[in-house]
């Protein structure tokens, strides 16, 4: 049995993970300020420390136990907020990771495994999908934070002997997943369908995305506790499906015929975002098993649930 620490583990993707890591045997600790996750996605039993990942209590918390492993969940994941609140979201997810790597500098060091970005650390794509020797040109504040975390953990690598893994997500759904924001197109149409109003997507509809459902997200974590690969690794469908076909699924999946409204186009919005996932396959066996069409109705049922 791992003893485990999760931050951001009452949120929608950290949740999930706690789920898997606790169906494994583990002894799960999770760190979550709640401010957008709920202890009403946490299974009874497991421990929760209301803390600030940026806070001293989480930093001496770390320094004092011995964990195997730490899942930093914990992040401002908003794109728009980044760019609105750039020091903001500069504290939340690089001092915040900071403030934990420096309780590990003197210690016995766990496996530290990040959960990083696909969907905006690669920017503007030159190919499709792409992989993880892509450019790296972020073009939002996240983007760039999610890259500066990476290389802070590879110097405490170099310079501690932490070893860790960065998987960079795509764009995740699933049940849990938070309506109020841009972050969950899935989880905003779907609600919005449920409760008798009418969707407005951004631009023509166009753009792409590749949606990875939060199931096959925990799955990854959990091949990773078991493997322990080093590095970093995307993690995703390496399909691209439109914002009109992502609509087209959910009112399906609904039973509903409503057509959305077309608002402006979010400013700075990447027109297609699809990356690779072999690597992942190659090196810790993993790879999506859900469809989208698959996805989409567990979570549309879900929201249903809740309505």
């Amino acid at each position: 049995m791992n003893k485990v620490l999760v931050t951001g583990g009452a949120g929608f993707i950290g949740s999930h993970i706690v789920d898997a890591m606790v169906e494994e045997g583990n002894s799960v600790v999770v760190i979550d300020d709640l401010s957008s996750g709920s202890r009403d996605n946490l299974r009874a039993g497991v421990e929760l420390l209301e803390w600030d990942v940026r806070s001293d209590q989480t930093r001496e918390y770390i320094a004092s136990e011995e964990f195997d492993f730490i899942i930093h969940a914990a992040a401002q994941i908003s794109v728009r907020i980044s760019m609105e609140k750039p020091r903001f979201d500069t504290e939340v997810n690089v001092v915040g990771l900071m403030n934990m790597l420096e309780a590990l500098r003197n210690k016995r060091q766990p496996h530290f495994i990040m959960i990083s970005t696909g969907g905006a650390i690669y920017g503007e794509q030159e190919q499709f999908p792409a992989d993880e020797n892509h450019p790296i040109l972020p073009t939002s504040v996240y983007g760039l934070a999610k890259r500066v975390s990476e290389l802070y953990l590879d110097l405490w690598r170099r310079q501690f002997k932490l070893p860790f893994t960065a998987l960079r997500l795509s764009n995740v759904y699933g049940p849990r997943q938070n309506p109020h924001g841009e972050a969950g197109v899935v989880a905003i149409f779907s609600k919005k369908l449920i409760a008798g109003e009418r969707p407005r997507i951004n631009g023509s509809g166009e753009q792409t995305r590749d949606f990875v459902y939060v199931g096959d997200v925990a799955e990854a974590v959990r091949k990773v506790v078991a493997e322990k690969p080093a590095g970093i690794f995307n993690i995703g469908t390496g399909r691209e499906t439109s914002v009109n076909q992502l609509y087209q699924i959910i009112t399906r999946s609904l039973d509903m015929e409503v057509e959305p409204e077309y608002g402006p186009p979010a400013p700075g919005e990447q027109m297609r975002s699809c990356i690779d996932p072999s690597l992942a396959l190659r090196t810790f066996g993993w790879q999506p098993t859900v469809s989208i069409d698959d996805g989409i109705k567990l979570t549309t049922d879900w929201f249903r649930q809740q309505s």
